[in-house]
């Protein structure tokens, strides 16, 4: 998956010392790990420091789980955001008119997919989207151009929307994929006329005010679920981000289907 997290590293880090000091706390009100409050207070701060220091080394077992529970209430609070913002936004997701539909149009399941044309990782996702397409009779895809990779990948996704205008979509969404050259302009151009599109009508509509907005929704709705990269996924209540293989794929969409 191609993203620009490294924050997160960081971000453990800090947590991690935050557990610390809160571990310090702790040790200072529990009454199994401490002297009493008042006895506490009157100890110099080496002499804390050094108390704490002990019992963390004499019982490592604490700040393990004290992590592990931490990590627990991320990730549920986590979750409850992921479906929360889902709810808000299922409009956007599930029902924008402005973003290209696949598979069946009446489908059961909804699968939604963040993508750039020049992300390696989303390449290989593509014959195996197209599989379980043809596996599914059931199955709708909904296609958010999301170009995080670049000016060639914004002209190519505007390209694909301008595409959709001539009802050849999904034809040239394939094509693009099934190049093995990096999107550039002129390449992009190239495999437009090879699909059978009106070219300079696409270079036109491609200007269009509509077509930038549309790519603009998709990244502020990527920011509001957390897909920092591509590809990333929303298949019914669950956000999957990065490349994965057709059973996972099936299985993330019969789960959908089981809680319709």
């Amino acid at each position: 998956m191609l993203t620009m997290t490294r924050r997160v590293g960081r971000c453990r880090g800090a947590v991690r010392m935050l557990l610390i000091a809160g571990l310090a706390g702790w040790l200072l009100l529990n009454p199994g790990a401490r002297q009493p409050a008042s006895a506490a207070g009157e100890m110099s701060q080496d002499q804390l420091d050094q108390r704490i220091h002990d019992y963390i080394l004499a019982h490592p077992e604490v700040l393990m789980e004290a992590l592990q529970k931490l990590e627990e209430r991320q990730r549920e609070a986590e979750a409850a955001e992921v479906k929360a913002a889902l709810s808000k936004h299922a409009d956007d997701l599930f029902r924008d008119r402005e973003s290209p539909i696949g598979g069946n149009p009446q489908g059961d399941v909804t699968m939604v997919e963040f993508f750039d044309y020049n992300c390696p990782y989303c390449r290989l996702m593509a014959p195996i989207m197209d599989q379980a397409v043809a596996g599914d009779p059931q199955l709708r895809i909904v296609y958010k151009e999301f170009p995080i990779l670049g000016p060639d990948s914004v002209f190519a996704a505007k390209a694909a929307l301008a595409a959709d205008k001539q009802g050849k979509y999904t034809a040239f969404h394939k094509a693009l994929y099934g190049s093995r050259t990096r999107m550039t302009e002129a390449a992009v151009l190239k495999i437009a006329a090879e699909t059978g599109l009106d070219v300079e009508r696409m270079k036109t509509d491609m200007q269009q005010p509509e077509i930038q907005a549309s790519i603009d929704h998709n990244a502020e709705l990527a920011q509001a679920l957390r897909i920092t990269g591509t590809p990333g996924f929303v298949v019914g209540d669950q956000i999957f981000p990065g490349a994965t293989d057709l059973v996972t794929m099936k299985k993330l969409i019969e789960q959908a289907r089981s809680r319709k």
